[in-house]
């Protein structure tokens, strides 16, 4: 058993590292104060190739794993969630295409993703569907060589910048299907705006990357920006779950060691009654908690990631490692604040940004509750409860 990085991974941590240096908290204060689209870091990332971390290598990209995917995405996670949500699904969002489009449309589709010319949202939340996928209303009639789309969609990031959705809709009614998951069908295709109307959601952070409300009425999509086949999209989404969990914990970690940092170098320089406040165990412990939770959840990640690349089941180790990550990043990044005591409520310390923006894996791309629930069922073998 190997707990040390790889060269490469090594090299691409250093290397998104260099990019990062340019983007410093001041940067990211600035746009959670302006709320205007980081463009000068997603350029710098599309440039240094980094969307193309696991995409096919005939295709323009690097064709490496999840852990190489998950190394740059706890590095970029350091900045904070508005630099991981500007960037993240463009780097892993068209999975989907990657192992379940034709090779003509990984051709079309994936040069532009990872060059960055084109960007990407992900339509799959509804107003009354949330973690329950396969009761999305969204609807897609086949109408020759095309679908007719209507519906509704919310939470979707990036759809102010985007010009690509990946997009969920029911192909055949639920009603219809001999099982829930049937009649779901996946597409990659352009967003028309005359047909889609687009209106933002203000939220409690990440004010730099837009959440959105969708309303489709009547967007056209040609058969051939279906993926896969009609009707299985389910099953295509469910190949992207245990990466995108893994891909969060990644970036949680990364922001919560940034917390952690933060918070160690003022306890370290503060002074109050002649002493550094760090001198003082009700300081010491807290941290030091935090470190061992870090580092326990750190340990899930990279095993998950393992998994993954290997081949192998990783559904609870995946599920587990987003779980872990949430709940320490969101507990060191509480702790960070209360470290640097009426300061840490002021924005020029960058702790209080770092609060707000770990509540949000705390709740996506899977509650905690739900996940608990899971590790439940399939870890413990216990009767389903949901």
């Amino acid at each position: 058993m190997n707990f040390d990085f790889s060269d490469d991974q090594l090299a691409i941590r250093d290397a998104v590292e260099a990019l990062c240096a340019d983007f410093g908290a001041d940067y990211w204060l600035q746009r959670d104060r302006d709320g205007r689209w980081p463009s000068e870091f997603c350029d710098a990332v599309a440039r240094g190739g980094w969307f193309g971390v696991t995409m096919p290598r005939e295709h323009g990209g690097a064709g490496l794993g999840i852990s190489a995917a998950a190394m740059v995405m706890r590095t970029v996670g350091k900045l904070g969630s508005a630099a991981v949500s500007s960037v993240h699904l463009n780097l892993f969002g068209p999975q989907p295409v990657v192992v379940f489009g034709s090779e003509a449309q990984k051709r079309r589709m994936l040069p532009p993703l990872i060059d960055g010319s084109d960007r990407a949202c992900f339509g799959v939340t509804e107003p009354n569907v949330g973690s329950d996928t396969t009761r999305v209303r969204t609807s897609a009639r086949r109408a020759g060589d095309r679908y007719i789309v209507h519906g509704q969609k919310v939470w979707t990031s990036t759809a102010q910048q985007a010009n690509k959705i990946l997009l969920v809709a029911r192909t055949t009614p639920i009603e219809a299907c001999a099982r829930p998951m049937d009649g779901v069908t996946l597409f990659y295709t352009g967003i028309d705006r005359s047909h889609v109307r687009i209106s933002e959601i203000e939220k409690m952070a990440r004010k730099a990357v837009d959440s959105n409300e969708l309303f489709i009425d009547g967007l056209e999509i040609p058969v051939e920006d279906r993926i896969g086949e009609e009707g299985q999209g389910f099953r295509y989404l469910l190949h992207g779950l245990n990466p995108e969990r893994i891909l969060v914990a990644a970036a949680a970690l990364g922001a919560a060691e940034t917390a952690l940092a933060r918070a160690t170098d003022y306890a370290s320089e503060r002074v109050v009654f002649g002493r550094p406040i760090g001198k003082n165990q009700a300081i010491q412990h807290p941290l030091a908690e935090c470190w061992m939770r870090l580092q326990s959840a750190e340990l899930m990640m990279w095993k998950a990631a393992a998994l993954y690349d290997a081949g192998k089941p990783c559904g609870v180790e995946a599920t587990a490692a987003k779980y872990l990550a949430a709940e320490a990043s969101f507990e060191t990044s509480l702790r960070a604040v209360r470290t640097h005591g009426g300061y840490g409520y002021a924005k020029e310390y960058h702790v209080e940004r770092g609060l707000r923006e770990s509540v949000l894996s705390l709740l996506a791309p899977v509650t905690q509750e739900l996940a608990l629930c899971y590790v439940a069922e399939q870890a413990l073998g216990l009767p389903k409860s949901y």
